[in-house]
C-alpha cells in the first residue's frame, strides 16, 4: 500500500471526489482521501492522502489556506459564482446605489473592512448538511432553509488588481471560509451585490501552489515507478513535534500500541521553540515516535501522571516490521 500526502494541483472541471476517484485507478488503491473540498470550477491546491496518512485528512483540512479570487460586482446569483443564475444586476457607477457610485477607494475601503473576525452564512450550494441532507442537494430542489452563521477569520486581503467592475484579491483565511460568500458580502456592502468569477487556491496549510502537481503528471510518474519523487511522508506533517528513537529491544512496545517510558528510549530531541507554548517541557509535549530503526510508529504525549509515552495516532504500516 502506498503510504503519503500527495500536493495535487485540481484542474478545472473537476470535482474533488473526481480526483480522489481518479487517484484510486493511478495508484492501484482504495484507501485515498482529500482534505478539503474545491468547487468544480475552482482550481489550485488540493492535498490528497493515500494509505495510512488518511489518518490525517481532519489534520490537514483545519489548516488556514489563501486563495487568489477575483470578485465580480454588480451581479448577484444563486450560486454567489458566476456559475450560477442571475438573481439581479446593477451597475458599479448607478448613481442610485445607497452609497452612490462605487469607487476604486471605496471598494478597497469595503473589503479591507471584511479583515479580522466575520461571522459568515453559509451558501446554498455547498456540501454542509442540514437534517441529514447537502445543502446543495435541496438548492436543486428549489428549496432554502435557515443556516447558522460561523464564525471565521480573514486574516489578510491583499488586492493584487482593480479593473471595475473586477477586482482580483489574495485572501488568507481559517478553515470553513467561503470565498464565494465573502465576495457576495462584499457587493451587498457595496450595495451593487456582487459575486465570485474565479477562485485559485494558492497555500492550504503547508502545501503551496508552486509544489502541486496535475494528475496527468502524477500518472506519469507513478508509470515510471518514481511517485516516491512527490510523495510526503506522513511524519513530515509532524516535523514541529519532538522526536523519539526507542531502544531495539523495545520496539514491540510501540508496535503493539502500548505506551513505554524513559528508560526504553534511545534518544529524544525537544519540540521545536515555534511550537512550545503551552508546552514549555518536554513532559507536556507530544512527539513523533520511532522505532529504532527509523520506521515512523506514530504521534505519543507525555503522562505526567504515570511518567509513560501514550500513543495519540498510530501510522506504523505493518510491512515495515516483518
Amino acid at each position: 500500500m502506498i503510504n503519503g500526502i500527495l500536493n495535487i494541483y485540481k484542474e478545472k472541471g473537476y470535482t474533488s471526489h473526481d480526483v480522489v476517484a481518479r487517484l484510486r485507478g493511478i495508484a492501484g488503491q482504495k484507501k485515498i482521501g482529500h482534505t478539503g473540498t474545491l468547487d468544480p470550477e475552482a482550481e489550485g491546491v488540493l492535498p490528497v492522502c493515500l494509505g495510512r496518512a488518511t489518518k490525517v485528512c481532519d489534520m490537514l483540512t483545519d489548516k488556514d489556506k489563501t486563495y487568489e479570487a477575483v470578485l465580480l460586482l454588480g451581479r448577484v446569483t444563486d450560486t454567489q459564482d458566476t456559475t450560477g443564475k442571475v438573481l439581479s444586476e446593477r451597475p458599479v457607477n448607478d448613481p442610485d446605489l445607497p452609497g452612490g457610485p462605487v469607487t476604486e477607494q471605496k471598494a478597497e475601503e469595503c473589503i479591507r473592512g471584511f479583515i479580522g473576525t466575520y461571522d459568515q452564512i453559509p451558501p446554498m450550494y455547498s456540501a454542509l448538511k442540514v437534517g441529514g441532507k447537502k445543502l446543495y442537494e435541496l438548492a436543486r430542489e428549489g428549496k432554502t432553509v435557515e443556516r447558522k452563521s460561523r464564525r471565521v477569520m480573514i486574516y489578510d486581503i491583499r488586492i493584487k488588481d482593480i479593473s471595475l467592475p473586477r477586482i482580483r484579491m489574495e485572501v488568507d483565511c481559517s478553515k470553513g471560509t467561503y470565498i464565494r460568500t465573502l465576495c457576495h458580502d462584499i457587493g451587498e456592502k457595496l450595495g451593487c451585490g456582487g459575486c465570485m468569477e474565479q477562485l485559485l487556491r494558492i497555500r492550504a496549510g503547508r502545501f503551496p501552489i508552486e509544489a502541486s502537481r496535475k494528475l496527468d503528471e502524477v500518472e506519469k510518474l507513478v508509470r515510471a515507478g518514481r511517485l516516491e519523487e512527490i510523495l510526503i511522508p506522513v511524519d513530515q506533517m509532524f516535523e514541529d513535534l519532538g522526536e523519539i528513537r526507542l531502544k531495539a529491544q523495545y520496539n514491540y512496545l510501540a508496535y503493539n500500541g502500548n505506551p513505554f517510558g524513559n528508560s526504553h528510549i534511545a534518544h529524544r530531541n525537544p519540540p521545536k521553540a515555534n511550537i512550545t507554548a503551552n508546552r514549555n517541557s518536554p513532559e507536556d509535549s507530544q512527539f513523533r515516535v520511532y522505532d529504532s530503526r527509523g520506521n515512523f510508529i506514530g504521534v505519543y504525549h507525555y503522562d505526567k501522571e504515570t511518567g509513560r509515552f501514550r500513543p495519540e495516532k498510530m501510522f506504523l504500516d505493518p510491512e515495515q516490521i516483518r
